[in-house]
């Protein structure tokens, strides 16, 4: 399983690894080992985890480009 979009999302919102785990209440390495796919959010922070970053679960697995690519212009 490819990694989530997660790093590359977090990033594009301003967002640090430590300033989203401690809104996850997840310690920083957490953030790192899903940002490199060596493990995965669990199904009760994937919803948070979009509304944090203002994306949709379907964003974070790479399904649907995500809204801040389509708002690019010239996107």
């Amino acid at each position: 399983m490819q990694p989530l979009r997660i790093k590359e999302i977090r990033i594009k919102s301003g967002m640090s690894q430590l300033e989203l785990a401690n809104k996850l209440n997840v310690n920083q390495t957490a953030i790192s080992q899903w940002e490199r796919g060596a493990s995965y959010p669990s199904c009760e922070k994937l919803p948070i985890l979009a509304r944090l970053l203002n994306c949709t679960i379907d964003e974070l697995y790479g399904l649907t480009p995500s809204r801040q690519d389509a708002n690019r212009p010239g996107a």
